[in-house]
């Protein structure tokens, strides 16, 4: 009755969920549907982090690095470089904070592409992320939205919106989320259960250089986002994540919980709304939803 308990908390915000919760120490699992697969959107900037960290750590890309972010071409976004007007240099160590701390999308991509995807894939491979795959860079996935709407592109597709009918608009509302970027397993994807193993690996120190898996797991605690798996907890307990979304449909984020007395539990939850959802009852269920998870399995250990 206890998952059913999870199940419902997201019925009744308006979507459904997959969720895996396990304590970085011991036994155990809480789990709903954590091997189906999900749309990461930004929780994957997660292992791109991860990937430019140890990049660092072995002296393969200088941290200190300045790179120019121009404004014609940068990539979308509703926060971070991709409002500003004018060029902006950053180092790429830099661009690891912005893109983990407010989810900058320029940042993300400067890092993708310097990095590669076939990289980020090794990465996931290497740790045993059997179920995640990264398909392209944040540029190419928003164009294939307004591709797959009919439009040329992202851009195109926002300027479009601003002067479509009402009938328009609700026809491309009605195909968005059969779109290819939204669609589990035809772009970029993963589990939850993976994530929960990519979080573990972190914070125990295995994920790569030690210097790089600290860094990743110190910016995740610097994260903005506090209305997700953190609204479901109080001071003194501390989360560190790394929140996602997507087109108004997908809304995700992974973190750790940490307790003073020890207790530490990797959680990785991921939602898809229905039409007509309200976007703080979802944020809001995803903290209760893995409040309840970790309560379920500090009863059980206690």
């Amino acid at each position: 009755m206890t998952v059913d308990k999870v199940r419902a908390i997201f019925e009744r915000a308006g979507c459904t969920g997959t969720l895996l919760v396990q304590p970085l120490h011991g036994e155990g699992e809480f789990g709903l549907d954590p091997d189906q697969l999900v749309v990461p959107a930004s929780v994957v900037k997660v292992l791109v982090a991860l990937a430019a960290e140890t990049w660092f750590a072995e002296g393969r890309l200088d941290p200190r690095e300045r790179v120019v972010l121009g404004a014609a071409e940068r990539t979308p976004g509703t926060v971070g470089v991709s409002l500003f007007e004018d060029e902006v240099a950053l180092s790429l160590r830099d661009m690891v904070v912005l893109m983990l701390t407010v989810s900058d999308n320029p940042c993300t991509d400067a890092l993708m592409n310097r990095l590669g995807v076939d990289t980020l894939n090794a990465t996931a491979a290497r740790l045993g992320l059997r179920n995640t795959v990264v398909r392209s860079d944040l540029r190419t996935l928003l164009d294939s939205i307004g591709q797959d709407l009919g439009r040329a592109g992202w851009a195109d597709l926002v300027d479009w919106s601003a002067r479509a009918s009402a009938a328009e608009s609700a026809g491309a509302d009605e195909k968005l989320p059969r779109v290819r970027a939204l669609t589990p397993g035809a772009g970029t994807g993963t589990t939850a259960r993976d994530m929960v193993r990519l979080l573990r690996l972190l914070w125990s120190g295995q994920a790569g250089p030690a210097a790089a898996c600290a860094r990743v797991r110190a910016v995740m605690g610097r994260q903005l986002t506090r209305h997700r798996i953190a609204s479901g907890f109080r001071t003194p307990v501390r989360v560190a994540a790394k929140s996602g979304g997507l087109a108004g449909i997908v809304r995700n984020e992974v973190g750790v919980v940490s307790y003073p007395d020890g207790r530490q539990y990797a959680a990785a939850v991921f939602t898809r709304s229905r039409p007509g959802a309200d976007d703080a009852a979802i944020n809001a269920a995803i903290g209760a939803a893995t409040a309840h998870a970790v309560a379920s399995l500090h009863r059980e250990t206690a």
